[in-house]
């Protein structure tokens, strides 16, 4: 084994080149170490497992072609024993056939042989800038999630998967956000992820609900006024962009605002700039904003309820955080959590019971995440025992009830049931009068595994034939799960 270099005063991270032919092995190195890298040498799988075990690496850069093990049986041993580690596969037999295997065996990157000295350092310095952002989302995971409550955006659901792919992806910039979801979906948790993950992360987080504050004291809250702006101004205040000053300014409800204070953000966004309520000098201020709305803001933008200008300036990235009925497999995940912080404010812990979680997971959630929290907390607070049962959380309506929908005492329906029932019976009757399934999801306009999902969800039964990329078990057995 070749002595490992001496740390040079710039370190760039530190890597471990593997190859059974010592001058490639020698030359890479060399060429690495006048970069700023620390580069520690191996000549074979064995070799260079040894090192993993007894020192950290942030890269791993082996040959695919070495004996007695390969470099693909090195790359699947290697990320075994070194979680998050980035791997670079060379080799001088370039093909398809072996760059998808070392991709998919776990390689972030594949280079062929012989390459160019800017080429290998251009793919060596992406592999570290990936993993220092993966160390960045672990560490955010789990301080977040501690002090936020991050669990409730967090999930298994492909829709979240993305959703949290696209939080990490937009937070690094300073582009404008938009939020749009539900009402209980966890738009601020978004926001504040956006945050706390930018570099933003250490000035204030302000946030600020449009729906809970007048009209008329709205633009002072936000822009600040002066003394004697307007009666009771006994002295001048900053607003909140001022207060948010190096950070990010979250407007909640975006929607619920008139035309003239839009016109007043509008012109804050576009000039970085705002004007107090009763002086006329202008401030600079530096914040980004993150806008949300439980609102279809398109529609109100076409039906002239919302600048449309406003809204393309907020809408530089849009993020749409899915309502709980439609990933309903971590209501258990989130439902444990919520039991987990209730147990900690509480002398006599509780724990949750396999019936209860199929009782909660048979339930639309028209209040979202917000609403589950709600029945967990009142269930942890008058349970009779340490297990909580089904009885312990009184559901509205269950998801796969097929009672009319219920109305208030008002006779108000909530939208949400009144959606559902609507769905219902759209998908009833196209099921009594078209012979097919594939002909019933092209008449409703959606895709076929779309059309079995809601029969799913809906609690409807059919003995028509299963289109052929609907899955084929729990259709007609009434499963909820």
């Amino acid at each position: 084994m070749d002595a490992p270099a001496a740390l040079p005063s710039a370190n760039k991270g530190r890597l471990l080149v593997v190859d059974d032919q010592r001058n490639m092995r020698a030359t890479t190195a060399l060429l690495l170490r006048a970069e700023g890298f620390v580069v520690d040498e191996a000549g074979g799988g064995e070799e260079a497992l040894a090192l993993l075990s007894s020192r950290t690496y942030d890269l791993l850069l082996t040959d695919l072609k070495m004996e007695p093990m390969d470099g693909l049986a090195l790359l699947k041993r290697a990320l075994d024993a070194v979680s998050g580690l980035q791997v670079i596969v060379m080799t001088a037999y370039g093909s398809i056939e072996t760059a998808v295997e070392a991709i998919r065996s776990g390689a972030y990157d594949y280079i062929t042989k012989p390459f160019k000295d800017g080429e290998i350092v251009y793919r060596v310095q992406k592999a570290l800038e990936r993993a220092r952002l993966i160390s960045t989302v672990e560490t955010f995971a789990g301080e977040f999630k501690e002090r936020h409550g991050l669990t409730a955006l967090v999930g298994k659901s492909a829709a979240m998967r993305e959703l949290t792919t696209r939080i990490s992806r937009v937070a690094g910039s300073d582009a404008t956000v938009l939020i749009e979801g539900e009402s209980g979906t966890g738009k601020e948790l978004v926001a504040r992820a956006i945050h706390a993950l930018s570099a933003r992360s250490k000035a204030p987080f302000v946030p600020v609900n449009c729906a809970a504050i007048t009209e008329t004291l709205l633009e002072s809250e936000l822009f600040g006024h002066a003394r004697g702006a307007f009666t009771g101004a006994v002295k001048a205040r900053r607003g909140l962009f001022e207060e948010a000053t190096g950070g990010t300014l979250f407007i909640d409800e975006v929607t619920e605002t008139s035309g003239a204070f839009q016109s007043k953000l509008l012109r804050a966004l576009q000039e970085h700039e705002i004007r107090r309520v009763g002086e006329n000098a202008s401030i600079n201020v530096d914040v980004r904003v993150v806008a949300a709305s439980n609102r279809d803001i398109e529609l109100d933008v076409a039906e002239k309820r919302f600048r449309q200008d406003l809204f393309y300036r907020l809408a530089v990235v849009t993020l749409k955080v899915p309502p709980l009925r439609e990933r309903l497999e971590e209501v258990p995940l989130l439902a444990a959590h919520f039991l987990e912080r209730a147990n900690a404010r509480s002398r006599r812990p509780h724990r949750l019971t396999q019936a209860a979680l199929d009782h909660l997971g048979g339930y639309a959630f028209p209040g979202n995440v917000r609403e589950l929290e709600n029945l967990v907390e009142q269930a942890a607070a008058l349970a009779e025992g340490e297990e909580l049962l089904p009885e312990d959380f009184p559901l509205k309506r269950p998801r796969t009830d097929p009672s009319p929908v219920p109305f208030s005492p008002a006779g108000v329906v909530t939208l949400a049931d009144a959606v559902t029932e609507a769905e219902r019976k759209a998908i009833q009757v196209a099921l009594e009068r078209l012979p097919d399934l594939g002909r019933v999801a092209e008449v409703l306009g959606v895709s076929t595994t779309t059309l079995w999902r809601k029969m799913k969800r809906l609690g409807l039964k059919t003995s028509q034939e299963l289109p052929p990329e609907a899955p084929r078990s729990n259709l007609n057995d009434g499963s909820t799960s």
